[in-house]
């Protein structure tokens, strides 16, 4: 039942939130009725994951129970976040803020930057394998095109797991990583870089979610501001979340435990940059109060597409006790 069109500006509260219940199946239902607290909904392809999180912001709104401007949502590509901002305004909620990681990092610091930073923001890198090819050229490693995008992969992945340039033989080693080089050598081409872009008064996309954590856990007054705009929180993608994005996320938290993820187990697309699905898996390790929605109901696949994909999520999930 689609609702936009059918809540208008005088409907009663009580009847826009039980209107955006009217429009879910009973898994979708619970999920979108567990606003309060630490939840988790794993949600396979095709079960409505979108569907259900803007609704249960819907929910959380037209209940009384989220001020708008006080939910930040977060996803992995500015079209998702678009898709995500399209669907609030169809249910009669504005002001959501709803972003990628990066841009609402960029956001932030921007903001922040003069306190935190003596200045305005740094301008981002322009070129990142111009900075990665002057640092290989000074360790006289002999690189093509194609080597010079394997260490720009390598040093995304050491910063996007914090792994320090003195970290990243051993984490690389444990990792099972194969780098187009000795570890060795790609530390000090990522030691070099670093250098390279800090001559250059530049970040790249790492640090802007790196710098914005630090400023935040680092200084009060940012993280009072901070923690007092945003006090909902809901990540999309969460088995896509990699150690830099997961202690971001924390930071925004400070402690508190309102945070909604919704992630598919079986389903790591960003595997080189370091995401880990333990953070999804272990979810209900960490915050042992969570509320643990499973959407199961297939509304694309065959019923025997859909028992499979039950049948690999429920192996996963068992890894985990979920």
């Amino acid at each position: 039942m689609p609702l936009s069109g059918t809540m208008g500006p005088g409907t009663e509260p009580a009847s826009r939130a039980e209107a955006v219940l009217a429009a879910l199946d009973d898994e979708q239902r619970e999920a979108a009725q567990a606003v309060v607290g630490p939840v988790c909904i794993l949600a396979g392809a095709g079960t409505g994951k979108t569907r259900t999180i803007t609704h249960r912001i819907a929910y959380g709104v037209h209940s009384g129970v989220y001020v708008p401007e006080q939910v930040l949502a977060v996803t992995f590509t500015a079209r998702a976040a678009g898709e995500l901002r399209g669907r609030l305004a169809a249910l009669d909620v504005g002001g959501v803020q709803a972003r990628t990681f990066h841009a609402a990092a960029m956001r932030q610091l921007r903001y922040f930057a003069p306190r935190v930073l003596g200045g305005p923001m740094p301008s981002l890198v322009e070129n990142k394998l111009r900075l990665v090819a002057t640092a290989a050229s000074r360790s006289r490693l002999s690189t093509d095109r194609t080597s010079l995008r394997d260490l720009a992969s390598e040093i995304e992945w050491a910063k996007t797991t914090l792994a320090t340039p003195d970290d990243y033989p051993a984490r690389a080693k444990a990792a099972g990583r194969e780098p187009p080089f000795e570890a060795a050598a790609v530390a000090a081409v990522y030691a070099g870089y670093e250098s390279a872009k800090q001559r250059d008064g530049a970040l790249d996309f790492e640090d802007l979610l790196l710098v914005t954590a630090y400023a935040i856990e680092e200084h009060p007054a940012v993280a009072r501001e901070v923690r007092g705009q945003y006090r909902h929180f809901v990540v999309d993608e969460y088995q896509d979340v990699n150690p830099l994005q997961q202690r971001l996320l924390d930071a925004w938290l400070g402690g508190r435990a309102e945070v909604c993820v919704v992630g598919d187990p079986n389903q790591t697309i960003y595997s080189f940059t370091g995401a880990d699905p333990d953070y999804l898996l272990g979810f209900a390790d960490r915050y042992t109060d969570a509320t643990v929605v499973k959407l199961e109901r297939d509304y694309r696949s065959t019923p025997q597409v859909v028992g499979l994909a039950n049948r690999l999520i429920g192996q996963a999930a068992r890894r985990k006790g979920l």
